[in-house]
């Protein structure tokens, strides 16, 4: 029988440790592809992909979180990379769309794409599929270590994470399955300025800050540690477009949900240890909005930044 309450970490580490289906040729119809005049288009391209399986953690939506699909690709696409050069290469950067919703019954293929390898970079190309459908497309790529110039940011002045209560702290003892889910979480995060589960913000302004970090400690691979970062990113960073509005998690046929997210991996940092997520949203229009958020470890080192547009339908 399934424990209905996992341990939240041992959880997410077991997702994250997908299963290698092995490689497979596949063969994809160029039909939406325009040749140049004189050239002529094959019937089909062959592409070699790696194949991988992962577990989907359950909502009480029903729907995959997709924080989940983005660490996942991030592990299919690492694992693809892993032995290339002669030094081990770090994510950098992904960029992904979000293309159906998941369902959290089911478990999620992932093929990679080996783009390039080349003698400081290599790209990737994932998809997560379900029901024989894509409902992710990621790219991402990774990076030789190298030198060069140097600057960041400076993180700004919030108070520190031990004086902030946490949202497993606010939610102790309530009945409330939405609430208990939250606070049941791998991540564990603290809001600065309050968060929006419990009511609407006390300040409307298109900004906030928030700490978080894994409950428990992470084995030592740097891939284990992006993939939880990625994890994570997409857990608070279209909220800012709600504090702007003055508006909870709780509001009446509010509808929310990932469209595409960004991230650059600036400097190496660890998942479970003290991050703050310092996020701001510049715009929402449309029935979208934009989130852009950077993340800077407990001494003040950027190690991240984040984007992320979203659907956000209020009723009128």
């Amino acid at each position: 029988m399934t424990d209905p309450h996992p341990d939240p970490l041992v959880d997410l580490l077991q997702t994250l440790d997908l299963e290698e289906l092995g490689s497979a040729q596949v063969s994809v119809q160029p039909r939406s592809l325009a040749a140049a005049p004189g050239v002529e288009l094959p019937d089909t391209f062959a592409e070699d992909v790696t194949l991988f399986r992962g577990a989907s953690q359950k909502q009480p939506h029903g729907r995959v979180f997709g924080g989940q699909v983005l660490a996942q690709g991030v592990v299919a696409s690492g694992r693809t990379v892993a032995g290339v050069g002669d030094v081990p290469r770090r994510l950098h950067s992904l960029h992904a769309y979000f293309m159906r919703p998941g369902d959290d019954t089911q478990p999620i293929t992932f093929s990679v794409e080996r783009m390039r390898d080349g003698r400081s970079f290599s790209t990737r190309r994932v998809h997560a599929v379900q029901h024989g459908h894509p409902i992710l497309s990621m790219s991402t790529s990774w990076q030789a270590p190298d030198g060069g110039l140097d600057h960041q940011d400076t993180a700004p002045p919030v108070p520190r994470p031990e004086s902030v209560p946490s949202l497993a702290e606010l939610f102790a003892g309530t009945d409330d399955p939405r609430a208990q889910h939250i606070s049941r979480r791998a991540i564990e995060l603290r809001h600065v300025e309050g968060n929006l589960f419990a009511g609407p913000p006390a300040e409307q302004v298109a900004e906030q800050n928030v700490w978080m970090r894994a409950v428990g400690r992470l084995p030592d691979d740097p891939l284990v540690h992006d993939a939880v970062l990625a994890y994570a990113s997409d857990y608070s960073l279209l909220e800012p477009i709600l504090r702007r509005h003055g508006l909870p998690w709780t509001t009446r046929g509010l509808k929310m949900a990932s469209l595409d997210h960004a991230m650059w991996f600036h400097r190496p940092a660890r998942a479970d240890e003290w991050v703050l997520y310092s996020q701001e949203s510049p715009s929402a229009q449309g029935g979208r909005g934009l989130g852009l958020g950077r993340m800077f470890a407990a001494d003040g080192t950027l190690v991240a930044t984040v984007a992320q547009e979203g659907m956000v339908r209020v009723p009128e």
